[in-house]
């Protein structure tokens, strides 16, 4: 990472914080500023809409003076010639009432009504020709004719009706003046009504810009913290707006958007200015002495230039030329033990890397081979640890000179190029060998490396239990450059490991191939869908009467790339990678989908039994995940077995125990699956809580031994005094289900009862099963009853 990198890391977070620090105090003092300025902002538009509204109400009394100060309605209340006035003054005021529109197709009403409230006349400048008052303004009538009231106006707005203002107005039809209040039940009532558009128009703006409606009510709104404003629009009727707070959140976050892309640019601006003077007058300079130490240290030249720079750059150079021409001395002997290993002697990792890898380029372009052999201690961790650093020390210093002395005798009795010997890292070691296809070379010197570890390694007099695993790779059949080879001399010393240690393994296709497929097991994976390549099986378990009494639900994947796969196969590598959660999960559900056709096989007291990898129950989501399958396909826990297998006490974390607590209170049965493989001991069937206990197959096969009975006893005797059914799995042979019958043991399971099947499978095996016995006990009868005759 060059200065200029490390300028903008070190300056880019501090310019932008105080950028950041800024804008966030420029939000907070101006946030109640904005807020009082929409509060007012708000207030001002319902002002206008309440002029706006005042302003129509104005209209419609205008209207109405307008009609009382023409001679069309005086003329129609004042004829007596029903058949005229319907026809001729009807028309005529319709035409007057028309001409005092604004907007030919606005909406207005004139009414005409006696204190019956009969309608004398009636028109409404609409799309319907036969319009009639309506129930609304009938309503409001009879309320005005019952009150003290001559002149009134109000505001019909109930849902699903027009909207609109009413003037009204008691006439005394003979003077065509107000009546007086005694002579009120001989007076028309006037209604004009019109729709106040303008103050629609606003509410609907203000809808549409709050996201909130005005409300009418008789009473204006109490104080509150939220952005709200009331204004009078008329007696006993107030409009009110109150603001989401989404609104002014959205508003406030524009802001803080804002603020942060103006401190962002500010910050990047001021970062490039910052940038441009640190590389003129800071790295730039420094860029230039490092170009001409470069061109020093490959050889273009013998001396740093003289920059001609002043300051601190210029002294920094003349140190450098001065430090150069002291190092030159003794770069020979520095350049020397920085190839050797310290502690050995032989050659280390870096120097080992520059000679192999010339050696491996000459041998591909000659058409030639070379070997190389990886070799790592086994157990040397152990010896260092117990018998001290000292001692572990001075066991890799003599086993390096001992291979060293075991190879070089080789290579000079075949007459071949010393190899290159280098101690990697810790208790690693190469051989680089550069011999002849077939002649024996690796494999000769393989065998003496080995027989340095027969009977231990001895040290000073003293023999200690290491041992040596040894992988071979052959450039360039095996790999065409010194990493792929030393991966693959890797690869093949664990596969030496795996296979027992103490000996050497070669690099094959198959070890490839199998690294192949591990790596394809394990993208397969990642990327698969469930429903579509898995699927499970189920294996019954019976008790000492031949009843099934269970089932254990196994897994199987078909890919449509890999084919079959098995879950010794797959099942290491979902738990070491993290992938295991997504199958668990899907096998616990598809299990318990599948449990009510097992009860209806086996009874409505089958248990289900469920694997689950140790590591999940590490996860605080197992139990609730358990608990929702459960709900969802309406089982009891007592009908669902979790099958843990026994390395989850290895590492029994307080986590592990309140998950396995948690399972245990909701109801589910648990069960130690694999017992006796390896990890489990007397102690652990004591300490943990389970309700059975699966004897493992190997387990079972040792067991079942006639001079092992006493112990298989005596184990299932152990278990039941803990009130723990036992299992005994991998039955198959009548020999190791009678030893187990005789041994106490409660359940079987295994090919000798049946194979796992598909649950189709299953139950035609559980058909098969149920007519067999009816068969036996048939003829069992029968020959009960001639033995009896």
């Amino acid at each position: 990472m060059n200065l200029g990198k490390r300028a903008l890391i070190l300056i880019f977070p501090v310019v932008l914080a105080g950028y950041l620090l800024a804008a966030v105090s420029v939000h907070v003092t101006q946030s109640r500023s904005i807020r009082a300025l929409e509060h007012a902002k708000l207030s001002q538009r319902l002002e206008h809409a309440a002029a706006v509204f005042q302003n129509e109400i104005g209209r419609s009394k205008g209207f109405l003076n307008a009609l009382l100060n023409g001679n069309s309605l005086r003329q129609y209340v004042s004829e007596t010639d029903a058949s005229y006035r319907a026809n001729a003054l009807g028309v005529r005021l319709q035409e007057s009432v028309k001409s005092l529109l604004d907007d030919p197709t606005g909406y207005v009403s004139l009414a005409l009504l006696s204190s019956e409230l009969k309608s004398e006349y009636y028109f409404e400048n609409s799309w319907d020709p036969f319009a009639e008052i309506d129930e609304a303004q009938l309503n409001l009538a009879r309320r005005l004719i019952r009150e003290d009231k001559l002149a009134d106006w109000t505001y019909l707005y109930e849902a699903g009706q027009r909207p609109r203002i009413v003037y009204s107005f008691f006439l005394d039809p003979i003077a065509f003046t107000r009546p007086l209040p005694s002579k009120k039940s001989n007076a028309l009532l006037v209604q004009v009504a019109i729709q106040p558009d303008r103050f629609l128009d606003m509410q609907q703006a203000l809808k549409k810009e709050y996201g909130s409606d005005i409300v009418l009510q008789p009473w204006p709104q109490a104080i509150t913290d939220d952005l709200s404003a009331s204004v009078h629009l008329g007696p006993s009727l107030y409009a009110t707006l109150t603001v989401s707070s989404e609104h002014f959140d959205a508003l406030m976050a524009r802001q803080k958007i804002l603020l942060a892309l103006g401190a962002v640019a500010m910050s990047l601006f001021s970062i490039w200015l910052i940038i441009m003077l640190i590389r003129r007058f800071i790295t730039d300079p420094i860029a230039t002495l490092d170009a001409n130490v470069m061109a020093v240290m490959v050889g273009a030249r013998d001396e740093i230039r003289d920059m001609e720079e002043k300051g601190e750059i210029g002294r920094l150079t003349e140190n450098i030329r001065e430090l150069h021409r002291q190092s030159v001395q003794s770069l020979k002997l520095v350049q020397r033990s920085s190839w050797t290993d310290t502690l050995t002697g032989i050659s280390n990792r870096g120097h080992f890397n520059a000679l192999a890898a010339g050696v491996v380029r000459e041998a591909i372009a000659a058409g030639e081979k070379c070997s190389l052999l990886f070799i790592d201690i086994d157990n040397f961790k152990f010896v260092n640890d117990k018998h001290g650093h000292e001692i572990g020390d001075e066991l890799l210093k003599t086993l390096a000179a001992r291979i060293a002395e075991r190879v070089d005798v080789i290579t000079e009795r075949r007459g071949q190029k010393p190899a290159i010997l280098a101690r990697l890292s810790g208790d690693e070691f190469a051989v680089l060998v550069r011999s002849r296809p077939g002649d024996g070379t690796v494999r000769e010197i393989s065998g003496a490396i080995l027989s340095l570890f027969e009977d231990g390694f001895e040290v000073s007099d003293k023999r200690y239990p290491v041992t040596a695993s040894i992988g071979a790779a052959i450039c360039p059949d095996d790999a065409t450059n010194l990493t792929e080879l030393i991966a693959n001399a890797d690869a093949a010393m664990y596969q030496a490991k795996t296979s027992g240690k103490n000996r050497s393994a070669r690099y094959s296709r198959a070890l490839h191939d199998k690294r192949t497929r591990l790596r394809q097991i394990q993208d397969e994976l990642r990327s698969l869908d469930p429903d579509e390549q898995f699927h499970l099986v189920y294996m019954p378990m019976v008790d000492t009467e031949g009843r099934v009494t269970g089932c254990e639900a196994l897994l199987r994947w078909y890919s449509p790339v890999l084919g079959n796969v098995t879950p010794d196969e797959f099942v290491p590598i979902a738990e070491s990678s993290g992938l295991f959660t997504k199958i668990d999960w899907w096998v616990i559900n598809k299990a318990m989908s599948d449990c009510g056709q097992l009860k209806a096989l086996f009874g409505p007291e089958t248990v289900l039994a469920i694997n689950i990898s140790s590591a999940e129950l590490h996860s605080k989501a197992i139990a609730d995940h358990f608990a929702d399958c459960l709900e969802r396909h309406g089982l009891e826990a007592r009908s669902i077995e979790i099958e843990l297998t026994e390395t989850f006490a290895v590492k029994f974390s307080d986590q592990l125990r309140r998950n396995i607590d948690a399972l245990r209170q909701n109801g589910f049965r648990l069960s130690i699956d694999d017992f006796g493989a390896g990890y489990t001991s007397v102690q652990q069937i004591i300490e943990y809580t389970a309700d059975t206990i699966k004897l493992d197959r190997a387990l079972v096969s040792n067991l079942t031994a006639s001079h092992s009975l006493p112990v298989l006893k005596a184990l299932i005797a152990l278990c039941h005094a803990k009130d723990v059914a036992v299992v005994g799995e991998g039955i198959d042979t009548p020999e190791k289900l009678s030893m187990l019958t005789a041994a106490g043991c409660d359940l079987f399971q295994g090919y000798l009862i049946s194979k796992p099947l598909p649950i189709e499978d299953l139950a035609i095996w559980a058909l098969t099963r149920t007519a067999r016995y009816a068969h036996d006990e048939a003829l069992d009868e029968q020959q009960s009853r001639q033995a009896i005759a």
